[in-house]
């Protein structure tokens, strides 16, 4: 087994792994990053999901830096394609024309900038950068972890990294589970965090968020690309949940916000209009009206609809073997919902099924077409020194208060709708306005772990208030504020608790999170978030 060492080691290379690497590297530290698949980037790219952000995201509400990341993927595109002038000169260039993100792309453009943010690091091997290494055991001493073990997947060989200071940026908190960290998963109950939209009853850590398996697609009309029939259509084909309108493989479903019945097709006129409310213009990432006549013969969209909310189980809590039974039963639903769409589905000229819709695998780098990872909503959270609740940012829960509550140790801001997809609790969408919110520095502490950092959906939230936290925006804030605290703890001897309370420590962390990397604490001004 080889050993390493390093000053910060973290492990997952999500946005907020990314993000906390940049954020340490920037302040002269030495990083070891590590990845379980062969693609940086997370929920932006491994997942193949187009960034979900709040309506002010192109003038505030993010660091200087995620601001970076989106605007290098615009540059790439003006670089790398061959767009039109209009396109081209757009100075808020989306690529993909989807209607969910004013910046739809491909998933694979977003790894390539994500490599360019840090390859300066790279060349100078203070960053070292571990892909398909996943973590499989971890060295803890008292009350802080010593040193984590990673599996490479390449070669089957194990590799133990000490550090002194470990961020989890995994998908799941794995560390969390690894190192015995205090952590909750699942939804709390009312009686104990008393957020109006918490469970009535007993706390259940088995009710989770639905997960999704994304896949891209590109739709040539003219010709058959029908898949095989996956083994589990049938099942599929017949399934309706008992809080769902219709089976689930259909074009009626549930609008996450007035729980009324819907109905959205994947085509409702032509596939190329600049937008049109369907499912794909929804997340489409690429569009071929941005290029010269002929040039591409299709728009390519990306899957990730309620049709394919994987919700009979979770993947926390579970053994191993059910855990792989419901990825199994995530990836059997997506291609049963192209399957269907393929064959089935009603078109709008009345006939049945889009056989011209394609399977994508070049775009999303994996063989069978669907993503290389499995979209997460929420994962294990630490038992924090503060939790945000529903009542801090909640609309309805503050009532009469105008605004979010503030916090003195803020580390960032963000803002989304409270928004929960159905739960493998059996339970249908949770989807309220929350106001525009602070990122608490409390929120990142583990209430008894020194050295151990959450860096992605693990922080110090509830099953509700994940719901708002947990977007591409706020995961890329909460990891650079983590990398920053791991960096500022080494460079002056103190630990994260001291900073967060001790008044002197913690205004000069805000100050450098202002002044270094121009990252907001206080929002101007209340405003309730909307689609």
């Amino acid at each position: 087994m080889r050993e390493q060492s390093t000053d910060i080691l973290i492990v997952g290379g999500g946005l907020g792994g990314v993000a906390a690497a940049l954020a340490a590297l920037r302040l002269g530290r030495q990083v070891i990053l590590t990845e379980a698949t062969d693609w940086i980037g997370g929920q932006l790219t491994a997942q193949a999901v187009p960034p979900d952000e709040h309506p002010w995201i192109e003038s505030l509400g993010c660091t200087a830096s995620y601001r970076l990341l989106r605007e290098s993927i615009r540059d790439y595109y003006r670089h790398h394609y061959p767009l039109l002038p209009a396109a081209r000169a757009d100075p808020r260039l989306n690529p993909g024309q989807g209607w969910v993100s004013p910046l739809c792309h491909e998933p694979r453009v977003a790894v390539a900038v994500l490599e360019a943010l840090l390859a300066p690091y790279r060349a100078s091997r203070q960053l070292q950068v571990l892909l398909r290494h996943r973590p499989i055991a971890a060295d803890t001493e008292g009350d802080r972890v010593r040193a984590v073990t990673l599996l490479d997947e390449s070669t089957g060989a194990e590799v133990t990294i000490a550090a002194a200071y470990i961020l989890d940026a995994t998908e799941l908190g794995e560390l969390l589970d690894l190192a015995h960290v205090e952590h909750v998963i699942g939804s709390e109950s009312q009686q104990e965090t008393g957020e109006p939209n918490a469970l009535p009853g007993a706390a259940n850590p088995l009710d989770q968020q639905a997960v999704s398996w994304c896949f891209a697609l590109d739709y040539l009309p003219e010709e058959d690309h029908t898949i095989e029939q996956p083994e589990d259509y049938a099942f599929w084909r017949s399934y309706q949940a008992d809080f769902w309108p219709a089976p689930q493989l259909s074009w009626t479903d549930v609008d996450p916000e007035t729980l009324l019945t819907r109905h959205r097709a994947i085509f409702n006129g032509p596939s190329d209009r600049v937008h049109a409310e369907d499912f794909w213009h929804y997340r489409r990432i690429f569009y071929r009206q941005h290029y010269p006549q002929g040039l591409y013969p299709s728009d390519i969209t990306l899957v990730n609809w309620p049709q394919i909310d994987y919700w009979l189980g979770p993947l926390l809590g579970v053994s191993a073997e059910e855990a792989q039974h419901n990825l199994r039963g995530a990836r059997q639903l997506s291609l049963s919902m192209l399957y269907w769409m393929q064959t089935e589905a009603p078109r709008l000229d009345g006939g049945y099924g889009y056989r011209g819709l394609r399977l994508r695998p070049d775009i999303v780098g994996t063989s069978d077409g669907l993503a290389k990872h499995i979209y997460i909503r929420e994962s294990r959270r630490i038992r924090a020194e503060f939790t945000v609740l529903e009542q801090h940012v909640g609309v309805e829960a503050r009532g009469t208060l105008r605004g979010a509550e503030q916090f003195f140790d803020s580390v960032g801001i963000g803002t989304y709708r409270i928004d929960l997809h159905p739960s493998t609790g059996l339970r249908t969408y949770v989807d309220i306005p929350s106001w525009p919110f602070q990122i608490p520095l409390g929120m990142l502490l583990p209430v008894r772990v020194e050295n151990l950092l959450p860096a992605c959906k693990n922080a110090g939230t509830t099953h509700i208030t994940n719901g708002c936290y947990r977007l591409h925006p706020v995961e890329w804030n909460i990891g650079e504020a983590a990398g920053a605290l791991a960096a500022t703890c080494l460079e002056k001897g103190l630990m994260p608790r001291q900073v967060r309370n001790t008044p002197a420590h913690l205004e000069d962390f805000q100050n450098l999170l202002r002044r270094t990397y121009r990252i907001d604490l206080a929002w101007p001004e209340p405003r309730i978030t909307s689609r």
